[in-house]
């Protein structure tokens, strides 16, 4: 697991840890956009001429401000260009959230700034905007909402809005998912259906990752398949949570 640091100029580096060895970290959930940090980019010292370097800068200073040294940002710790690291990447992807001391999202699409000086109401108009924010609408994002015990939420300028816990009534009536999972619960708590129901409305880029992005919500480990397309992955993915039953009946059916 690559873990990344901020130097003494605000710099990021990345350092390679092995399982025993990993330390404390944050990690950043967020959506993608144009032109993310990859990490090539991160390599090659290209980084800063992305529009994406900033959620990384803003994930640093926070887990600086949290006393942690470390954290992980998807779109560089990983080489994707490496199909075998991002198979593994992927099939770790909901312990590497649910190990981390501390999660910010980042809600692109939500604001702090007041529309008018004279508005007394508009600084609490992010609300609205968090409530209809496309972080609720992507396949990945389920599984950074659910398995970290701390999940911070930050608005575009980078102010904190709230946790998932004052944030829980909210969350709720956005994505029907009940307080109780959002509590640490362990989610064999909650029935099959239930958990496809919380993703059934998500959407991601590729149609096999709306199945590869529930691994972790059903605690199972799959290889790779893309091209295999999304039904065969969901397929695949009944077969793994429940192989004598045949016959039961899924909300992607």
């Amino acid at each position: 697991m690559r873990l990344l640091q901020l130097d003494g100029k605000g710099n990021p580096s990345l350092t390679e840890f092995f399982e025993d060895d990993i330390p404390e970290y944050a990690i950043l959930s967020h959506r993608w956009g144009a032109e993310e940090v990859t990490f090539k980019d991160l390599t090659d010292g290209t980084s800063k001429d992305k529009t994406g370097y900033d959620k990384i800068q803003l994930c640093g200073e926070q887990a600086r401000r949290d006393k942690l040294q470390y954290f992980w940002v998807d779109t560089c710790c990983i080489d994707k260009s490496s199909s075998n690291e991002l198979a593994e990447a992927i099939n770790s992807m909901f312990r590497w959230y649910q190990k981390a001391v501390r999660c910010y999202v980042y809600l692109s699409d939500v604001s702090t700034l007041k529309r008018k000086a004279s508005d007394t109401s508009a600084e609490y108009t992010w609300e609205s905007a968090f409530r209809v924010s496309k972080w609720f609408t992507r396949g990945w994002t389920l599984q950074e909402l659910l398995a970290p015990r701390s999940v911070e939420f930050f608005s575009r300028e980078g102010n904190r809005i709230g946790n998932k816990r004052t944030l829980e009534q909210q969350i709720y009536e956005i994505t029907g998912i009940p307080a109780t999972a959002l509590r640490e619960n362990p989610l064999s708590q909650f029935g099959i259906d239930e958990r496809f129901l919380w993703a059934k409305s998500r959407q991601t880029t590729r149609g096999e990752d709306k199945a590869y992005s529930l691994f972790g919500i059903f605690d199972v480990q799959m290889p790779l398949l893309y091209g295999e397309g999304e039904a065969k992955a969901f397929q695949r993915l009944r077969e793994a949570i429940d192989k004598p039953s045949k016959s039961k009946s899924y909300p992607y059916d």
